[in-house]
């Protein structure tokens, strides 16, 4: 067939048939990711070397790492640490790093390794905790000491300078500031030069390509990349296509690096370059939508569509529609945000809802942009600044370039912190045993869970740059480069930490089964719970015990005493988080989510008195548990989520299920909307959605072979079905027959 021939969706078509081919290998060779799609390709078998790791779940992986590399350690426990080291290996790492080009793609690039995957060890062991982890593994936290990213560049300051103006920004700030930020401005300036050196290979090997091509359309392209690259390595981009290609290396450069993986307003970063070409006759829509797509297959980037500028006018534009339909015409695992607002235009929301019915693969998911930024505003920022927060990851916001949050890393597992609460009010005699001192316990070790979160925080912040600095974003934010400060370290403008709590349901469940079983009806003593929370609900009435107190009305029925306690302990909750900052004076943001962590979170807790056995998932983030009401499901959850809001800008995301059959005709799709719209209005902030057909589920999970190409909104990442582990599988159906039962 001659390529001259081919439409862009066929060559889509053509590129996603090759991304089908390249996880096939992946699951085949790593085996199950629980994680978000991403887009590596796996390097050729002779440049890839399997080993054994642990994701950020802590869970055990597989991980393909450089055959033959290791970075250089400047330090005895073997790690590298600090800007100058970590630079120096990025570049080396960069310029070693093989080129990838499909000539069917618009754009050059694929990325093949993980750069954090050689943090080993992953802290510098000279700057101690020690006093923190006692508490630290009592409450089993999370405590986020050594995360990466998980905050938002703007890339309008590398589209306007391009990569040797960066590099010449670098320049002149370690002139100006010299003696200040001398190994700083070494390992920064070093990522550049990797990066254009990276660049320019891919210039080299397209044009070599070229050469060698004898279809008139694939030479075209190819000699069209290799020009647009080798511009690329020193210039700003001056087109759309120019522009996309831009986005992408930064995007994976950013990615390998330490998995940051936000874009921000694409939208609206994109317009200017779309405005111009169109204008100039250029670019049409249908190349604009190929050239995003391109950008999409290579990586599963966090994106807004829409929401308010500074001043509060929505930014929603043609483009934003163009973006949402590169998303629906590629059908891959897509991270792709819709503000749902008072002044955003209502025909997003509308076009959004048509492709997920459409489409049933989780794409795209819903913001509550109005709450966000309300909730923001709330912790010292301006209005203005709050405006501009986008979607940057699973389930958080970021404003672009000007804030530093450690956003869904830090996780408190309220599970955990009510079975030590529990047991230390049985265990001491002096006091009886009443429904008010249990809460009493409960809310002074959830204190101490946050207090000790807060100091490992300090710790965090005080020498994260000494450890793994944030080098490649600190290229496009507004301070770093300028102050000769990481953006861990002062470099930014603001500081909103987030904390999450999570299994909210398990314990309001918890809470209201003693308070019923218990306290109000005497049906069991404090004595037979312990008993029968030790013996995990065996024994010869354990089973009886257990379905008793599972049947307690649960949080999300409506009106239950497990409603209430969901809100007492949302509030509580988010007043100690957020009520004074850590012992440094940095704001702490509380969120309920538990990302993929709902299984592990699980395994390390007891049973519980709300019928759950020992090991079994918590609750998944706000959510009630699976099955927790037999009718009107839907409605009931989305106000149930709705109201245990954190309410200070970080989210506490709804995560709802549907069949398709419920979604056919128009009025269907109309009342899905309003159910979105209904749900921000209450005060939800974020959904995530599955419009799922449960028999091709169940097919699925009996033999996910017979579906390779079957996408599910996981929890705030999307993924292929049949590359989640099993326990993820049978999390992901147990919530969709729930629901169905509903």
């Amino acid at each position: 067939m001659e390529v001259a021939a081919l439409t862009y969706q066929q060559r889509l078509d053509a590129l996603r048939a090759t991304k089908m081919a390249q996880t096939r290998e992946k699951q085949a060779v790593l085996g199950a990711m629980d994680h978000d799609d991403w887009a590596i390709v796996l390097p050729p078998p002779e440049l890839r070397e399997i080993v054994d790791a642990i994701s950020g779940s802590g869970e055990p992986i597989k991980d393909c790492i450089f055959k033959g590399w290791q970075p250089k350690a400047n330090h005895p426990s073997g790690g590298m640490f600090g800007p100058r080291a970590v630079g120096d290996n990025y570049r080396d790492f960069l310029e070693r790093h093989p080129v990838y080009i499909d000539p069917m793609s618009s754009l050059a690039g694929a990325y093949m390794f993980n750069f954090m995957s050689y943090r080993k060890p992953y802290w510098n062991p000279d700057f101690d905790f020690s006093h923190l982890v006692p508490e630290q593994e009592k409450y089993k936290v999370i405590p986020g000491i050594g995360g990466s990213q998980h905050f938002c560049q703007d890339l309008q300051i590398g589209l306007d300078l391009g990569w040797q103006g960066l590099l010449e920004k670098i320049r002149a700030y370690r002139k100006q500031n010299y003696p200040h930020g001398h190994d700083f401005y070494h390992g920064i300036g070093q990522v550049v030069h990797g990066v254009q050196n990276w660049i320019g290979r891919h210039a080299e090997a397209a044009r070599a390509l070229a050469a060698q091509e004898s279809d008139p359309a694939l030479r075209q392209n190819l000699d069209e990349l290799a020009a647009i690259n080798a511009y690329l390595v020193t210039e700003p981009p001056r087109t759309f296509r120019e522009a996309c290609q831009w986005i992408l290396w930064y995007q994976m450069t950013a990615r390998m690096y330490n998995g940051s993986g936000s874009l921000g307003r694409l939208d609206v970063l994109l317009l200017p370059y779309y405005e111009r070409d169109t204008a100039a006759g250029l670019l049409t829509d249908e190349e604009a939508i190929f050239h995003v797509a391109c950008l999409l297959l290579r990586d599963t980037a966090y994106l807004q569509l829409g929401g308010p500028d500074a001043d509060g006018h929505d930014v929603t534009n043609h483009l934003s529609y163009l973006i949402l339909e590169a998303g629906h015409r590629l059908r891959i695992p897509a991270n792709i945000g819709v503000s749902v607002g008072a002044g955003v235009d209502p025909a997003l929301l509308q076009r959004a809802v048509e492709i997920i019915v459409q489409d049933k693969q989780g794409y795209p998911k819903f913001l509550g942009t109005d709450q966000v930024v309300e909730g923001t505003a709330k912790n010292d920022v301006p209005l203005e600044a709050a405006r501009q927060r986008v979607y940057s990851g699973c389930h958080w916001s970021a404003i672009p370039g000007r804030e530093y949050g450690l956003m869904d890393i830090v996780k408190i597992n309220f599970g955990t912190v009510f079975d030590v609460a529990l047991r230390d009010m049985l265990a001491d005699a002096s006091t009886p045993n009443t429904l008010d001192a249990l809460w009493d316990r409960f809310a002074y070790h959830l204190g101490r869970a946050v207090d000790v979160v807060a100091q490992g925080l300090d710790v965090h912040m005080a020498h994260m740059h000494e450890v793994f600095p944030e080098l490649v974003l600190d290229l496009c934010c507004y301070g770093p480069v300028e102050k000769g400060l990481d953006a861990s370290h002062g470099g930014v403008e603001f500081y909103l930490l987030g904390v999450d709590g999570a299994a909210l349901a398990t314990v309001a469940d918890s809470f209201a089964a003693i308070e019923q079983r218990v306290v109000q009806e005497g049906r069991m003593s404090w004595d037979d719970l312990l008993r029968h929370l030790d013996e995990n609900w065996s024994g010869s009435d354990g089973e009886r015990a257990r379905l008793m107190m599972r049947s307690v009305p649960r949080f999300g029925h409506g009106n239950t005493l497990a409603d209430t306690y969901a809100r007492r302990i949302s509030e509580m909750f988010s007043t100690l988080v957020h009520v004074k900052p850590t012992p440094d004076g940095f704001r702490m943001v509380p969120g309920i989510f538990s990302w993929a962590l709902t299984l592990s979170m699980g395994r390390v807790l007891g049973a519980t008195p709300n019928g759950r056995r020992a090991g079994e998932p918590i609750s998944h983030g706000a959510n009630p548990h699976p099955g927790f009401r037999k009718d009107g499901a839907p409605s009931a959850l989305a106000v149930a989520v709705a109201s245990v809001q954190p309410g200070y800008g970080n989210t506490a995301p709804l995560q709802i299920d549907l069949e398709p059959s419920i979604a056919q005709d128009d009025l269907a799709q109309a009342q899905i909307a309003s159910l979105i719209r209904t749900h921000f209005d209450l005060g939800g902030t974020q959904i995530n959605m599955n419009v799922l057909d449960t028999q091709t589920l169940l097919e699925a999970y009996e033999d996910p072979s017979k579906y390779p190409d079957l996408v599910v909104r996981v929890t705030g990442f999307s993924a292929y079905f049949a590359s989640l582990s099993p326990e993820f599988r049978k999390m992901v159906v147990d919530r969709v027959l729930a629901a169905e039962k509903a």
